[in-house]
């Protein structure tokens, strides 16, 4: 626990203007983001006495290790930077809502050639319109259902399209008539347009004029004796009309707006948003957020208002947004909607009439919202404290291990060796943290080491070391080290460290807030084996002069957990919260570890010659394989053979000459369920080659252990 005095700013250093600050914690991690009209008048406030302090904005000063500002010239500045920067770094003690799911949206892509009507989640695209929020996929669903009717746009992905263009033969909805099949040409491509844009203007709720242009042109049927199209016609209004009865008036005067509403307590808000378009409720949404600082419900709307349009622009953005309570100062929030909108933009609360009666509506829902996200977390968090405080016990810790990292070395009889790190903060996955490493103990799939048994140890070895060097290495970067204190090498046994993430990789990055690769400890290291991979473990910490981490193994045969130097494991009872959080986190690993040495395995199997050529990419690849038909007849080319495939220049074809007279020519292809060698085929695929075939695995082994695969 930091003191606030330590590194509190001087008053004549912080100045007296708007602008946007920043607390860090020891680590330079960021975690806290906010805004002020007076930087000056707004830090003093968090360094008073803490007994002072709301008990959130205790634990956040005391926490943080430093302060730092940045000056803007208005207060909208401010609140655009403030956004940007929550983020950039997800700060842990910035207000944030969560949604429980993912909404579904009724999304028409009018960005493709042939819009196509579906249901999406996620990040909004260019060039797609969105209608929604729904609370359920099978409302989009029964929705597009009836208007397809009238409107039959295509709904098909855009493979099922081009098998169908191939063919010359529809889909059933092209059948049927819920599609009007441009795939094989009976409407254009601008025809099929016109229906996605009425489609798009049905849902944007101008439903009138299209209804009344269908009712006349019923009469007119049925008045020139067409009474078949006539019937269709009706049925298509009746059709209409069940839609629109889906998402009934609620405001009489066709107002856009967006209606959001607040319940709180001193621990946690809820925020519900009810989407008016067109008079009618065309979405709904909640969120939910931990209260870790003392904020007003008006700046819990300011949050709310930021995350719901710090990516939107133009009419994403209502003309109206009626709040419970109006953020302090208002004249920035509302210009900064405008600016994202193009136009002016109300913010108000509502006072009377149907707007009020509305947002009654609106706060219910928040209410419950909260009640049920209570029932919900009241276990779960009453779960994850029991487990953590158990593990904290049987191991003997000072604390409860807030963040826990598991490792888990996985391979087929021998090959492929990976590793993964999984990390678990509070008792939960934290996937972005994931990492997978490439043991540096082997090389090419070739065995280095030797002595059954011994391989695993080694290679959590390695992976302990290489792991704890680099967070050493962040440590020493950041300032941490003591002076007179030994400082560990930088980086892995060769110099290099090959952890990567489940996501994209994030590079290391210097001093600026944002979560490094491996810059923080954990309070247990959890490793998937018994006494051999636990000592070999603690070995590696022991080398690195780390002694305040635990470390524990779990072993999968009777999940008894090995501590470092003790002969006997530790038991846990089976019902115990501790031991089944620990094979969560161990099963997970595992899971982790051979999804990556799957991967590998494949991609060694799929290898061929080509792919030693350097600077050959799989254009030139493909080109090669195109023109000659088969690596066996590449490799019988002359040099000026080569040099005819375009792309292909004289340096090349001599590189990919000579690499593919050092290969080793494949042997003949087997049929292995026959036995059967087959003498006619030119170059055998890798994976079926007598030479490299791969380890047959019997059928009654399970998935996950096939091959003797760990």
């Amino acid at each position: 626990m930091a003191d606030p005095s330590s590194y509190r700013p001087k008053p004549g250093d912080v100045p007296d203007c708007p602008g946007v600050y920043r607390f860090r914690d020891e680590h330079r991690r960021v975690i806290y983001v906010g805004k002020a009209k007076s930087l000056r008048q707004r830090l003093a406030n968090y360094f008073q006495d803490l007994a002072n302090l709301h008990p959130r904005t205790r634990s956040m000063v005391t926490t943080a290790a430093s302060v730092e500002w940045t000056v803007v010239s208005t207060e909208v500045e401010a609140l655009q930077l403030e956004y940007s920067w929550i983020k950039e770094f997800d700060p842990r003690f910035n207000v944030k809502y969560r949604d429980d799911k993912s909404y579904p949206y009724l999304a028409v892509t009018m960005n493709e050639e042939f819009p196509r009507v579906q249901v999406m989640r996620g990040h909004k695209k260019k060039g797609v319109r969105y209608f929604g929020p729904y609370g359920h996929a099978w409302a989009i669903r029964d929705t597009v259902d009836l208007l397809l009717r009238v409107f039959p746009v295509r709904t098909c992905s855009a493979g099922v399209f081009k098998n169908a263009a191939r063919t010359g033969r529809p889909c059933l909805l092209g059948y049927i008539g819920k599609c009007s099949a441009p795939c094989v040409g009976r409407v254009s491509a601008e025809e099929h347009r016109e229906l996605a844009e009425d489609f798009s203007d049905f849902m944007a709720g101008r439903t009138g004029t299209y209804l009344r242009r269908l009712e006349k042109q019923m009469t007119e049927a049925a008045e020139e004796m067409e009474y078949e199209r006539a019937a269709r016609l009706r049925d298509d209004i009746e059709a209409l009309r069940k839609a629109m009865e889906k998402s009934a008036v609620v405001l009489a005067d066709a107002t856009d707006a967006d209606l959001i509403a607040v319940a709180e307590d001193e621990l946690e808000a809820a925020v519900q948003i009810f989407h008016v378009r067109g008079g009618r409720v065309r979405g709904q949404r909640g969120w939910v957020t931990d209260k870790v600082e003392d904020v007003t419900t008006g700046a819990l709307v300011e949050h709310a208002l930021q995350q719901l349009y710090g990516e939107e622009s133009g009419d994403a953005v209502p003309k109206e947004v009626l709040v419970p309570a109006l953020p302090d100062p208002v004249e920035p929030v509302q210009e900064w909607l405008a600016e994202r909108r193009g136009s002016n933009v109300s913010l108000r609360i509502p006072q009377r009439g149907d707007k009020k009666a509305l947002m009654e509506t609106v706060q219910r829902n928040a209410q419950q919202g909260l009640v049920l996200h209570k029932t919900r977390r009241a276990s779960d968090l009453t779960t994850r404290s029991r487990a953590l405080e158990e593990i904290a016990e049987a191991l003997d810790l000072d604390s409860a291990p807030l963040r826990i990292e598991c490792y888990d070395i996985s391979h087929l009889q021998g090959d492929d060796v990976v590793a993964s790190m999984v990390v678990f903060e509070d008792g939960l996955q934290r996937k972005s943290e994931y990492r997978r490493f490439q043991i540096k103990g082997r090389a090419g799939g070739t065995r280095l080491w030797h002595g059954e048994g011994q391989d695993d140890v080694r290679s959590m070895h390695e992976v302990i070391t290489r792991r704890f060097r680099r967070y050493l290495a962040e440590k020493e970067k950041t300032g941490e080290w003591a002076d007179g204190e030994d400082v560990p090498v930088n980086g892995s046994p060769d110099g290099s460290l090959d952890g990567a993430p489940e996501g994209p990789v994030d590079a290391l990055v210097e001093d600026d807030g944002r979560p490094k690769r491996f810059a923080y400890p954990p309070q247990l290291v959890v490793v998937d084996g018994g006494q051999p991979q636990v000592a070999a473990a603690q070995r590696a910490l022991d080398e690195l002069g780390i002694d305040d981490i635990a470390v524990c193994g779990l072993a999968k045969r009777l999940e008894e957990i090995w501590l470092p130097g003790e002969d006997d494991p530790v038991v846990l009872p089976r019902s115990s919260e501790g031991l089944y959080l620990l094979q969560r986190v161990r099963d997970e690993a595992h899971r982790f570890a051979i999804t990556y040495q799957r991967t590998r395995r494949a991609k060694r199997f799929r290898a061929g010659p080509l792919d030693d050529v350097p600077g050959l990419g799989e254009t030139r690849k493909q080109a090669l394989i195109k023109h000659f038909g088969s690596v066996k007849r590449l490799r019988s080319a002359t040099i000026d053979q080569i040099c005819g495939v375009p792309g292909i220049g004289r340096k090349t074809a001599e590189t990919i000459a000579a690499a593919l007279a050092q290969a080793v020519p494949a042997g003949p292809a087997v049929n292995t369920a026959t036995g059967e060698i087959m003498e006619d085929v030119e170059e055998a695929p890798p994976a079926t080659t007598a030479g490299d075939a791969e380890t047959p695995v019997p059928t009654s082994v399970p998935d996950d252990r096939r091959g003797q695969e760990t």
